[in-house]
């Protein structure tokens, strides 16, 4: 299991987030938009910040 700092913890908590809130915006934008290509983009992109925390969270959990 990886020690982290109160500084590593403090960095990893402010990243999940910033992509946890990304994630929701792009979520939101994404079933709000009216034009399809470009709500499809924000829903890729919404998944893309989704797995980005599901990868922090893995980090910060010892995974």
């Amino acid at each position: 299991m990886t020690k982290f700092t109160e500084k590593d913890i403090e960095v990893l908590s402010g990243l999940l987030m910033g992509e946890g809130m990304a994630c929701k915006k792009a979520r939101m934008y994404s079933k709000t938009l009216t034009d399809a290509s470009l709500a499809a983009r924000m829903g890729k992109i919404a998944d893309s910040h989704a797995r980005r925390f599901g990868a922090l969270l893995s980090v910060l959990e010892g995974k």
